[in-house]
């Protein structure tokens, strides 16, 4: 097949170009911009575009399939000429749809959770060297690419991201996948720019689970109320099958996971990162793992890249970074090391870097996300409120929408950079969250503070 590609170095994108082009097909493709880590990847594989830009001339009547990245805009040169002569145009999660026809089709579906459960499935079957294909949103140790595809494999694991398809096609991903098996690991709401009401972003999750085949099942997250009443009320005939967060205790700053076999130490920590493991081992088990392969596999996984990542540690002190920016990731990651680390300082940096944490108006369902932690403190760019066209957010609403009288805010990079050197950190535990660097934070030089 010959395919062209248009906003080919978005991180989902360049990797199914990628993962198309190990498969033998003839790709080509068009971004504006490209960077790192794409950008090298694109051209390790002599897929890098020769000049940045939109081309109309590279779209022709012997195109197979022409896939249509987010980053692109509805009136794009190249799909305007791709509409014109009729070619088959296809988004991301469609095109996946349509390399998975014959699979049985595995999708991870959650406002949260969804990276890491995906990443602990493929993390398992790599360990016991089960081959399936696989798409997931995390670079994984021990895995070159996020997508791959292959004609032999009977199983795909995608990862079911509740975002829009494309500029062209505004359904959200998961609903285009029709999985035979699911998992829903919670609601909360999010992209509210797209989403504009809490009532319209849970009736995204009541599709997804209708849109399971027949026969098929689900397995849900049964301690978070809307999605046990998601998954309840659906009148699908499918099999439903709740999970629970497993038994387990912290001693000395390690997590045991209590098992048939006794307590077993594990890599990851937090209740919601066992809660994620428990919905895990139960779609492993669906995909022919049995319980002590599972528990023998999970030992081992590390977690997955900017979720939980430990970036510093010395005798007394210890750095973490955490994509958290949502409010409940960033309440359920702030609670995870205040519990792992119970005898030191936990000091939580939270920088508001997204459209929807940057809109004053949700700015409340922050309430409570930073009282876990001893020392709360957050940054935010009054310039990224700006280029995001919103209205502007006050330290005053800041300060009311977290209510904690003790709050630490910074609006000026150099300032919160400064708090954060003048610190000793001795006996300390530092969590930076942020799906941003905080206006250019060296995570290097943290080594540096801690250790």
């Amino acid at each position: 097949m010959n395919v062209h590609f248009i906003a080919i170095g978005g991180a989902a994108m360049h990797n199914l170009a990628i993962a198309l082009h190990n498969k033998g097909y003839q790709v080509t493709g068009s971004d504006d911009t490209i960077f790192d880590p794409s950008k090298t990847r694109l051209e390790n594989k002599g897929l890098l575009p020769e000049a940045f830009g939109w081309f109309p001339e590279k779209i022709t009547a012997d195109l197979d399939a022409v896939v249509l990245g987010m980053h692109a805009k509805a009136d794009n040169p190249e799909l305007l000429k791709a509409q014109e002569l009729g070619l088959k145009i296809y988004s991301y999660p469609e095109f996946l749809y349509e390399q998975s026809k014959e699979k049985t089709r595995v999708v991870i579906g959650g406002s949260h959770g969804k990276t890491t459960i995906t990443s602990m499935i493929l993390h398992v079957m790599h360990y016991h060297d089960r081959d399936v294909d696989y798409m997931v949103g995390a670079q994984l140790e021990g895995f070159d690419v996020m997508v791959k595809l292959t004609d032999d494999n009977d199983f795909i694991v995608l990862e079911g991201d509740e975002y829009l398809s494309s500029p062209i096609d505004r359904r959200p991903k998961f609903h285009l996948y029709k999985p035979n098996i699911a998992l829903l690991s919670g609601i909360a709401w999010d992209h509210i720019n797209v989403f504009p009401t809490y009532e319209n972003y849970v009736e995204q999750f009541s599709i997804f689970v209708d849109s399971i085949v027949r026969g098929g099942s689900v397995t849900y997250n049964a301690e978070d109320a809307e999605v046990a009443r998601v998954v309840e009320a659906s009148e699908n005939t499918i099999r439903k099958l709740p999970y629970y967060t497993p038994e387990y205790t912290v001693e000395d700053g390690e997590t045991l996971l209590e098992t048939p076999e006794g307590p077993l130490p594990i890599e990851v920590f937090g209740k919601h990162n066992l809660n994620n493991l428990a919905g895990a081992k139960w779609i492993c088990q669906h995909m022919g793992i049995d319980e002590d392969d599972f528990y023998e596999a999970i030992a081992t996984f590390k977690g997955a890249s900017k979720r939980l990542e430990k970036i510093a540690e010395s005798a007394t002190s210890v750095a973490y970074k955490d994509f958290a920016h949502s409010p409940s990731k960033v309440e359920a990651t702030t609670k995870a090391v205040k519990e792992q680390y119970k005898n030191r300082t936990l000091v939580a940096c939270l920088e508001l870097h997204t459209y929807s944490s940057l809109n004053a108006e949700f700015l409340k369902e922050y309430k409570g996300a930073l009282d876990a932690a001893d020392v709360a403190v957050v940054f935010y760019s009054p310039h990224a409120v700006e280029i995001k066209k919103l209205d502007a957010v006050t330290h005053e609403q800041i300060a009311k929408a977290f209510e904690r009288d003790d709050l630490i805010i910074y609006t000026n990079p150099d300032d919160f950079k400064n708090y954060l050197f003048s610190q000793d950190f001795k006996d300390k535990a530092l969590l930076l969250m942020s799906s941003g660097n905080y206006g250019g934070l060296d995570f290097d030089a943290i080594k540096g503070l801690i250790g």
